[in-house]
This record gives C-alpha cells, sequence and structure tokens, in this order.
C-alpha cells in the first residue's frame, strides 16, 4: 500500500530518514518542507567556508539529484506551523496543508537569544547557526572590523576562527568562567583559551554584555566594548513546538524511545530537537551531534516505512579544533569517577572509569585512535574483559585478546 512520508526539516536527520525509508519503501512519495532555500549541506562547515577552506559546492551533504532519486518533492522557503494527529495534516506557513501517513519531525534548533536591552539599536547583528548566516557576516565584515562575539561555546568559538583573517580584531565574552565549559574541564579549557589568545582572539571570560546601545556593549562586570560586528552565540533550543502543541511529550527535546517514536501515532522524530537516552549513563537528554542525528533519522525512517530497527547507543561525542588544537571528548564524567591521566605542556588525555566501565574521555591534543574508547564506551564493555592497562597507554585491537582480533582481521576462522 502506498504510503505518503512527510518529514519537516532538511538537515543531515532528514537524509538518514530518506534514506532510511528507501531500505524499505521504493515507491511512496516524500515530501520535504525545508525551511532553508538551500540543497541540504553540512552545517558544521560553515566556519570553513568562511576559512575559504570549502566552498558551498563541496559542503553540499548529498549530489544535486539526490531528491529526484528518491522521489523527493521539496518545499523550500517554508516552514511547518502546526500538526493536526488526529486528521494526520501538516499546515504550512503560507496556508498549505499536507497530508501524511507517516510523518518525522527533524526540524533540528535554533540560536537562543537573551533578551538584551538596547539589541535592537544595534545595526550589524547575526547568529551563526546556518550557511546564509555565514554568508550575511561575510558581507558584513571588513579588515578592521572589531567583532564581538558573545559566547565562548563551539559556535562563538567556530565563528571567531572563520573570521580571524578576515578582520581587525574578535573579542569573545561568556558569563562561563572558561571556553567550552559544556564539554571541557577547567585544565583542558585553559589549554584551549591560550591557544586561543596565542592566535589575536581576546576572552572576556566570567562576563557578558548585558546592555547594547548602538555599538557599544555594556557588560556585566561595568566595562564597555566598542563593536562593529556583534555575533549571538549564546546557545541553541531544540525545536520542539511542533510536537508540543499536538500534545506530545516534550522536555528539552522531543521525547522519542529507541525507534525514535514520539508519543503521538504515527509521528516520529529525530536529530538537534530530540531528547533521547545517553546510552554511556542511561540518562535522557538532547545529544545535537551530526552522526546521531542521521543514525536517528535512518531509523526513524525505516520504521516509518514498516521495518522494524531500533537505535540505542547513542553518546555525546565531539571532535573539534581552534588553530590547530584539536579537541576530543565522549561519554559522561561522573563525579565519583577514577580517572586515568596523561599531561605534558600542549597535552591532556583523561580516561574516566566507574563500575567497571569506561564511562568517558577528554583529550587534547592526542593523535590516539579514539574510536577504541567510543566503542568501549558505546558497547559498554567490561574493562575486565580486556587488557586496560595497555589500552589506557596504546588503543588497538591487541588488548580484546587474540580471538577478538582474530575475527575482527580474519586470522582466526
Amino acid at each position: 500500500m502506498m504510503k505518503h512520508y512527510v518529514i519537516i526539516g532538511n538537515g543531515t536527520a532528514a537524509v538518514g530518514c530518506i534514506e532510511g525509508i528507501r531500505t524499505v519503501d521504493k515507491e511512496s512519495p516524500i515530501t520535504v518542507v525545508s525551511g532553508e532555500n538551500r540543497h541540504v549541506y553540512c552545517r558544521p562547515l560553515i566556519s570553513y567556508y568562511l576559512e575559504e577552506m570549502t566552498d558551498i559546492e563541496k559542503m553540499k551533504y548529498r549530489k544535486d539529484s539526490f531528491y529526484s532519486d528518491n522521489n523527493c518533492e521539496v518545499l523550500y522557503g517554508k516552514h511547518a506551523v502546526a500538526v493536526d494527529k488526529d486528521k494526520k495534516t501538516v499546515q504550512l506557513d503560507d496556508g498549505e496543508v499536507l497530508n501524511y501517513d507517516e510523518l518525522c519531525v527533524a526540524a533540528g534548533s535554533r540560536s537562543f537569544v537573551p533578551p538584551f536591552e538596547g539589541l535592537d539599536t544595534v545595526e550589524k547583528k547575526f547568529n551563526f547557526m546556518t550557511l546564509d548566516d555565514a554568508l550575511a557576516l561575510e558581507s558584513a565584515v571588513e579588515p578592521d572590523s572589531k567583532v564581538l562575539i558573545v559566547g565562548a561555546g563551539l559556535i562563538g568559538l567556530k565563528c571567531a576562527e572563520g573570521i580571524q583573517d578576515r578582520v581587525g580584531s574578535i573579542t569573545v565574552c561568556d558569563l562561563a568562567d572558561r571556553v567550552l565549559s559544556s564539554i571541557l574541564d577547567s585544565e583542558c579549557s585553559e589549554l584551549m583559551s591560550r591557544n586561543l589568545e596565542e592566535h589575536g582572539i581576546s576572552l572576556m571570560l566570567g562576563d557578558t554584555a548585558v546592555r547594547f546601545d548602538k555599538n557599544t556593549a555594556y557588560m556585566k562586570s561595568g566595562s564597555e566594548v566598542d563593536f562593529d560586528v556583534l555575533v549571538l552565540a549564546v546557545g541553541v533550543r531544540a525545536n520542539i513546538s511542533l510536537v508540543k502543541d499536538a500534545c506530545g511529550e516534550v522536555n528539552r527535546g522531543i521525547i522519542i524511545n529507541n525507534r525514535m517514536q514520539t508519543t503521538i501515532d504515527n509521528i516520529y522524530a529525530a536529530g538537534d530537537c530530540t531528547e533521547g537516552k545517553d546510552s554511556s549513563d542511561g540518562q535522557n537528554r538532547v545529544i545535537a551531534i551530526l552522526p546521531n542525528a542521521y543514525m536517528q533519522g535512518k531509523c526513524a525512517g525505516v520504521n516509518m516505512a514498516g521495518g522494524d530497527e531500533t537505535f540505542d547507543n547513542a553518546i555525546p561525542m565531539n571532535s573539534i579544533g581552534f588553530f590547530g588544537m584539536n579537541a576530543m571528548t565522549a561519554g559522561q564524567r561522573p563525579d565519583d569517577a577514577e580517572v586515568y591521566e596523561e599531561k605534558s605542556d600542549n597535552r591532556i588525555k583523561k580516561l574516566y572509569t566507574k563500575d567497571g566501565y569506561l564511562t568517558g574521555f577528554m583529550m587534547i591534543n592526542c593523535a590516539e585512535r579514539t574510536g577504541i574508547y567510543t566503542s568501549l564506551i558505546r558497547n559498554k564493555t567490561p574493562l575486565d574483559s580486556v587488557d586496560f592497562d595497555l589500552l589506557k597507554k596504546n588503543p588497538g585491537l591487541m588488548p580484546f585478546g587474540e580471538n577478538y582480533t582474530g575475527k575482527k582481521l580474519g586470522s582466526v576462522v
């Protein structure tokens, strides 16, 4: 029986959903509602575009024929404003109504902008979430521009790196007392801060703008910062309203099970707008990273088309770099965990273990095969089943034992 699939969103999760559907159902039509007027692209590359390390064509996440190859109609520049779960319809902002048999909400997240006093007096102010944001920022900056970035998280710092060679000066402020406060501890953050400052980024930590008057920011500390261009990178919020307004369960994200089902029949969700189980500690949380978005989308698509798939080993992971210094993290760092550490002037490695399992790691400038550690966390491998003392220093297959490596490498029948 032919179905009509509707996907709200046109990012990584939507691609996964389309490809998941097509593993089961090759024919039924798929309608994609795309808020952006663009072919699907890899959002983490927008800072690399500003650095001229890539271009718009290379940023495409799938080839130009992707939608036609998969019998998809894409409605560009449109937004879903309401879902009627009883009539199984999606209303768009232009008044059009779409009927669906199976719906996937892959609506992603949006920039969170606090209600700063006087923000409306700032002429050149930007977010840094989309390619259009990056293009607008690119057209606004000049070689002598003074740029103020509010937010020292991933988005703010990648923006700083992206425009560093295009502007006169960059100041980054954050109410937190360290950069990348959501993923790095104080020690690792300090190493990253020094690297940023060595590359000309001025940091104002434990301080943030509270009021603006045209090109002046008045800080919490009482100081003033003059700027030409303002970038707001305070944080993001999951787009949950469509499911919330349809009486589906939400928290910080749309609540999903391991089949990517929401609490509403025939409605699935995937990607940055969702909240599901973190397999590293069993807690529910939003894990807004690209690999999870694709895998969630694919799982949702398979199940929407009548297949049977689960995705139940999501963990938070980050692999980022700023001006040549790399940071890699995964899993969780419980307060009562045991910590194995290796340190040098420009390198930190920390492995966190609890109750006989590796729960997380944090590394700065480590040329390690971190996939081994990630696998231990994701698969909840008991550490007494491997040679963890060897793995601490040298991640590889050998500490897993001859039988395991033989199966992996084909040397044992």
